[in-house]
């Protein structure tokens, strides 16, 4: 089976949803590849929000947004993905058009931060709640380091309690279905949702 890149699949999917004057939500900003590219997608007259626990995430994604220098800066804020609800304002709840999520630790940094099941799983509820309909929230998961597998597994049960007359899910592997393969869950709230339109 020919290895796909789960990243530019997520992208793929978003870049069909996501249009200049959109909001998104990157929940795990990293080195900011996803914060850049989501900004890219929404346009200046779009509004990204980014949460990260690490300032040297901040400062990265920071970094990127200066280099760029076309792409609007986007709103980061140094806290935990759980707090989603609470950052970002009200008014916007219920029209978040893509939300991303990438497991797993800093790429570079400390491999001991990492993602965390329970604070995982509250902001997957609260990224349901706020995002629009037709909206999508993609989320890569990594189950081959260490506590990876216990926070995909429950990322998978969550997603299988999702009312299925709201919300449409989708499991991407990389490989070949192996338990410690990568995987993108993509989660669709539905009406007349793209990714199922296409086929995924």
């Amino acid at each position: 089976m020919q290895r796909i890149s789960l990243l530019n699949t997520a992208h793929d999917l978003i870049r069909d949803i996501l249009r200049p004057g959109d909001i998104a939500i990157d929940a795990t900003v990293g080195n900011g590849h996803d914060t850049v590219f989501l900004a890219e997608q929404t346009g200046p007259s779009g509004q990204v929000y980014g949460f990260d626990i690490q300032q040297a995430a901040i400062d990265s994604a920071l970094e990127k947004f200066r280099e760029a220098r076309t792409l609007a800066c986007p709103t980061l804020i140094r806290a935990s993905h759980a707090e989603m609800g609470e950052k970002i304002p009200a008014h916007l709840h219920g029209k978040i058009k893509a939300i991303m999520f990438n497991l797993g630790y800093l790429p570079g940094g400390d491999k001991s931060i990492i993602t965390l099941s329970d604070s995982t799983l509250a902001a997957l509820t609260i990224a349901a709640r706020i995002l629009a309909v037709n909206g999508i929230i993609t989320l890569l998961a990594y189950p081959g380091h260490p506590g990876g597998g216990q926070e995909t597994d429950q990322v998978k049960n969550w997603c299988g309690h999702l009312d299925t007359e709201q919300f449409k899910v989708s499991t991407i592997y990389s490989t070949e279905h192996k338990d410690t393969a990568p995987r993108l869950f993509v989660i669709c709230k539905w009406q007349d949702c793209t990714i199922y339109r296409n086929g995924a």
